[in-house]
């Protein structure tokens, strides 16, 4: 049975439990560093470096000549051979940044009794553990708007302390158009208007860089499991409303988030982006080996 807690007076207001949010997610912190670098341990051996395009001595690719690239970058001899001008890349042998977003709004504080983290907490649990990988490989990672990236092995410690002095955010990310050698990572539950999560995306992606999407959502959120009089309260505002016949909503509510997540599938294929869902009843290393294996090639679509 589905347990639902109710909500203290000082709860229903947005600033107070936007607040509360905070300080939970500080004070579980230190707990979720060592999650962090527990799943970390049980993915990282046997993984092996990235072979990517960058700077280096061997041979890559060669790639199509893009537009406001310098013409010092054209390899003359291959192009010779056709109608476009190509460019030949070296394999990856310097580090380049991956960028990582937590959604740290009201929305992510939730948790059943079905689930074993909030969703905020997995999300950052996957963040620290992603983030302790990629440097280990030699990468550099940063928090996407929370200051500069760094290579240290000290990066779980660094990238915590910064969530900690950050505190809650709302909404998505702001823009900030990355370099096409950058990638980014952004971890939430992506229940907003799929119009403003377009534009989220495409403030990040506009210059060419990759990402992924880790979809985080609450077992209870997947089943709706709920049944006779129910009261729910949105999360990220002061809305509440009270169904006598909860189950009623169940199929209605399946099929709109099933036309949600279709949406951000939509989203992401064009341009190249990954998106996967994870649900916080589910080992975190479970989903850290698939982002992880999505950070090392091109994959498409939903996965589960």
């Amino acid at each position: 049975m589905v347990q639902v807690r109710t909500l203290d007076p000082t709860e229903t207001g947005i600033g107070p439990r936007h607040r509360g949010g905070a300080l939970e997610l500080a004070a579980a912190m230190p707990r979720l560093v060592v999650a962090a670098r527990r799943t970390s341990a049980t993915v990282i051996h046997g993984l092996h470096g990235r072979r990517r395009s960058g700077t280096g001595e061997n041979f890559w690719q060669f790639r199509r000549f893009a537009s406001g690239e310098s013409a010092s970058r054209v390899d003359w001899r291959r192009s010779a051979r056709g109608d476009h001008l190509y460019v030949r890349e070296q394999e990856w042998e310097a580090a380049h940044t991956v960028w990582i977003w937590i959604d740290r709004s009201r929305s992510m504080n939730f948790k059943s009794n079905l689930a074993q983290d909030s969703k905020v907490e997995r999300a950052v649990i996957l963040a620290l553990a992603l983030a302790d990988i990629l440097v280990r490989g030699g990468e550099r990672v940063g928090l996407l708007g929370l200051g500069a990236p760094t290579s240290s092995r000290r990066a779980v410690d660094i990238l915590a302390e910064t969530l900690i002095h950050a505190g809650a955010d709302e909404g998505l990310p702001r823009p900030a158009a990355l370099s096409p050698l950058s990638e980014a990572v952004l971890i939430g539950d992506f229940l907003e208007p799929v119009d403003e999560i377009v534009q989220a995306v495409n403030g990040i992606a506009g210059r060419g860089a990759r990402g992924h999407l880790m979809a985080i959502s609450d077992p209870v959120e997947e089943t709706f499991p709920f049944s006779g009089r129910t009261e729910f309260i949105e999360p990220e505002g002061a809305g509440k409303f009270t169904f006598g016949r909860a189950q009623d909503l169940r199929a209605d509510y399946t099929r709109r988030l099933a036309l949600h997540r279709d949406s951000l599938r939509d989203l992401a294929t064009p341009i190249g982006w990954s998106i996967a869902l994870h649900r916080t009843d589910r080992g975190a290393s479970e989903a850290l080996l698939a982002l992880h294996a999505r950070l090392a090639e091109r994959p498409e679509g939903l996965t589960g």
